[in-house]
């Protein structure tokens, strides 16, 4: 039982990775608290720097276009206060999720999420966001999936144009593009969205998945993610950030790490 920040990190080691995705609930803390006590912002990077692990990204994800725009606003409040301790615990990215109109779960699509007002509604999130964040020194990153407003590759480039700011950038997570029926177009799906977001892309994800439409829930490896065209994409958009394993268990670990070890060292020929 990892049950506690010091053990999770020594897991992180044990397994040979060095850099992470960073939620607090790892620390014990509120994944999205109103306030961070700088003691344990400290506290989280001398135990990552102790452990020679890069937090290369910290966890921002609110409903972006939740129904109750309170929600939004608390959101929000927390986000800047986020921004705020960011660099002091190590990172300059923070991940967000662009929302859905379901109620209940942000990573749920609604019929809702198409609508003009769902993304004049993100747009005024996204705005809010950007200007809460000036001068904090982090860029703010938005992940194409299938199940949120921005669904698409093109949303995503549609966003960053005319949010206009240059701290909005992208997480790629191959998985996550395929709505139901568009799995055959794989690679012209991919080919696309490396077209259009690669030269924003900072952190990409690994996993995988086993059908189109919401379920980008496996293992890297374990499922039908095109991983020889994936990461060629990513080495042809000159991308040099962290790519992060998810969606798998501890016992998953080592295959899925192998297989993606396997991959690089036959893209790069070392």
């Amino acid at each position: 039982m990892r049950d506690n920040l010091e053990a999770r990190l020594d897991a992180v080691r044990e397994y040979g990775f060095s850099c992470v995705q960073f939620s607090l609930s790892c620390a014990g803390l509120d994944p999205m608290p109103d306030e961070i006590d700088p003691v344990d912002c400290d506290r989280i990077r001398l135990r990552m720097t102790r452990r020679d692990i890069t937090m290369s990204a910290v966890s921002g994800t609110f409903n972006m276009i939740h129904p109750d725009v309170a929600q939004c606003q608390q959101g929000l409040r927390r986000l800047q206060t986020l921004a705020r301790a960011a660099t002091r615990m190590g990172t300059s990215l923070i991940t967000l999720c662009t929302g859905t109109r379901d109620p209940e779960s942000m990573w749920r699509r609604h019929p809702d999420n198409d609508s003009p007002e769902a993304w004049y509604d993100l747009l005024g999130t996204m705005e809010q966001a950007i200007a809460l964040t000036e001068g904090s020194g982090v860029s703010l990153l938005i992940e194409p999936e299938v199940s949120n407003v921005v669904d698409s590759a093109r949303d995503a480039r549609r966003l960053i144009d005319e949010i206009g700011s240059p701290r909005l950038k992208v997480c790629m997570d191959g998985a996550n593009l395929f709505h139901a029926g568009e799995l055959p177009r794989m690679p012209e799906i991919l080919d696309e969205a490396f077209d259009l977001l690669g030269a924003d892309i900072v952190l990409a994800h690994a996993k995988d998945l086993d059908r189109d439409g919401q379920a980008g829930h496996l293992a890297a490896g374990t499922g039908l993610l095109d991983y020889d065209r994936y990461l060629s994409h990513l080495q042809a958009a000159g991308f040099d950030g962290a790519l992060i394993l998810h969606s798998l268990s501890e016992s998953q670990v080592p295959r899925s790490r192998a297989f993606i070890s396997e991959k690089l060292q036959h893209l790069t020929g070392r």
